[in-house]
């Protein structure tokens, strides 16, 4: 059995950062089961062999790029952390976010849809993905209570508030339906999530 190593070289650490870029953005682009490690190797302009010496195959080359990566692409920051707001600027701060989602979702269209498509596939793919939607709750929440919102079921408030953003990034994204007023599905959404947190804006 073939036993995977960790460089420790200079050169050999740059070599395998490099065919973790260079294989994550191929499955990304590509689609997982549309690529191999000799392609992935070909890219990286390295042999396959030295694929094989980091990695058992092109699965952990997945993982390890999702760790680097994927938060680039699938849970960037949406707003500033830092950001201080009244509470009656809460609308024009949806919008940001909102735009700031759909934005991301058209630069990384592809690879969304690939990732999310191993989420219900892949157990790894879902714990990464699972723990990154609470770690962006958290922010999100803390940037409320920060700005004088109370407390009060607020993780469930955010969830939900993110999860209605994140359903119509996919809308406005991937599905395309032509019968929808994207206009009217935005405000729909932002006016529920006004509604979530109406008693936070007194």
């Amino acid at each position: 059995m073939d036993i995977i190593r960790e460089p420790v070289q200079k050169r050999a650490i740059e070599k395998k950062e490099k065919i973790v870029r260079v294989g994550f953005d191929l499955i990304c682009n590509n689609g997982y089961h549309n690529i191999n490690t000799a392609e992935i190797a070909a890219k990286a302009g390295v042999s396959t062999g030295i694929i094989y010496q980091y990695f058992k195959d092109k699965y952990d080359i997945l993982i390890e790029g999702l760790n680097t990566y994927g938060d680039n692409i699938f849970f960037p920051i949406l707003i500033d952390e830092n950001i201080k707001f009244e509470k009656h600027d809460f609308e024009k701060i949806i919008k940001d976010i909102i735009k700031n989602y759909i934005n991301n979702h058209k630069l990384s269209n592809i690879a969304h849809e690939e990732i999310i498509s191993m989420v219900h596939s892949d157990k790894m793919v879902a714990n990464y993905y699972y723990k990154r939607e609470l770690d962006m709750t958290t922010k999100i929440k803390n940037i409320l209570i920060n700005n004088g919102f109370n407390n009060n079921n607020i993780n469930e408030k955010v969830h939900i508030m993110l999860g209605l953003m994140d359903n119509l990034c996919h809308e406005i994204t991937f599905h395309k339906h032509k019968n929808m007023n994207y206009d009217v599905m935005t405000k729909i959404v932002i006016d529920n999530i006004k509604y979530l947190f109406k008693n936070d804006l007194n």
